[in-house]
């Protein structure tokens, strides 16, 4: 089970997870090294999977960012998911759902043209419906 100091740290890894374990524990009142103890159970508990990096995608030639519901019957669904698999390129998510549809899929292209060709070859496994996101709030 976790405390308050765990739920704290991993607040804390949440906004930052490139911190040292100094800075961390001085955030917790901790020390380093006691810190780097907490983490390792944490890790070790797999309450903490993995780290993950703020990516400006704009930068990278990635600035069209799009969710999509995915609407298969129960035949498609195994030639959707090897399209799927070949398309990680673009591909951020590829959730399983329940609910508005079968899938939901967050993805990121370089052109509007990009995005119709993904489209195009989608339309062959599945329906959808698709958002684009204008700006991120948060």
């Amino acid at each position: 089970m976790i405390d308050e100091i765990d739920k704290k740290i991993i607040e804390e890894l949440s906004k930052n997870s490139r911190i040292s374990m100094r800075e961390l524990g001085e955030k917790i009142f901790l020390t380093g090294q006691a810190t780097s103890t907490r983490v390792a159970k944490l890790e070790d508990m797999k309450i903490i999977k993995g780290y993950t990096l703020e990516v400006d995608y704009s930068l990278i030639g990635k600035a069209i960012h799009v969710i999509l519901n995915i609407y298969t019957n129960s035949p498609q669904h195994y030639y959707y998911l090897k399209f799927i698999d070949s398309q990680k390129d673009n591909l951020l998510h590829n959730y399983k759902i329940s609910g508005d549809g079968c899938y939901l899929i967050e993805a990121r292209f370089s052109t509007t043209e990009k995005l119709d060709e993904f489209l195009l070859k989608l339309n062959k496994y599945a329906n959808y419906k698709l958002t684009i996101i204008l700006k991120d709030i948060i």
